[in-house]
Formats: C-alpha cells, structure tokens, sequence
C-alpha cells in the first residue's frame, strides 16, 4: 500500500480548483485504492496481515493466472474513492491518506484523478 496523498494533493494545486469533488480511479484489475490512517504504519500493516488472512494467495481458485487472491482483494478494496475538496484542499480527515494498493506487483500502476 503505497500513500499517494501528496501527489493527489499536487494534482488538485495543479488544477485550480478551490470547491468540488476529487475523483481517484485506478483500472487494474489487481490493484484498488482506499482511504485510511496514514499517521500509524501498524494500520497498514493490520490491513495487509488481515487480507492475506481473509484471501490467501494459495487456495482452491480456478483462474489460470494463478492470482486470484489479487483479483479478489482488489474487488473487496474498490478501484476508487471520491474526496471533496473546500478553499483548495481535499476535505481528508485528520489522520486519513489516500492509497494504492498493490495487490499483485510490484507492477506499473496508473492512477487517474479527476477534478470537479
């Protein structure tokens, strides 16, 4: 799980806009994004350990591929959030960052932000 808040931030500076709506998508199948604590590195840690033990990267899955635990962790995180954004900011709580994560890498990722 990777903290991109800074270069969303850097985006939203970029851009102009000062009230609307930041959206955050990621198209990979094997990838999501989510927004949590990045102030304590255990709650990334507590999240990482507890997908691996919901969705083990062994088990009785058909696809070929053979990373279906990446397919399903990324269905179970989404591939996208929304953030408001007020007087120029993302309206992030106090404690909060936005994060890719990485399900099946490391990989190249793209990320994509609109502004509204």
């Amino acid at each position: 799980m990777v903290d991109i808040t800074s270069q969303v931030e850097g985006e939203l500076r970029r851009s102009g806009l000062e009230d609307g709506v930041c959206f955050i998508y990621v198209p990979h199948t094997t990838a999501g994004i989510t927004i949590n604590e990045n102030a304590d590195p255990s709650v990334i840690a507590d999240i990482q350990a507890t997908l691996n033990r919901l969705v083990p990267w062994e088990g009785p899955y058909s696809h070929l591929e053979g990373n279906s635990a990446a397919h399903i962790k990324s269905t179970l995180v989404g591939n996208s959030v929304m953030v408001l954004v007020e007087s120029g900011r993302l309206k992030l709580g106090t404690w909060q960052g936005i994060f890719l994560c990485e399900f099946d890498g490391p990989r190249s990722r793209k990320v994509h932000i609109k502004f509204q």
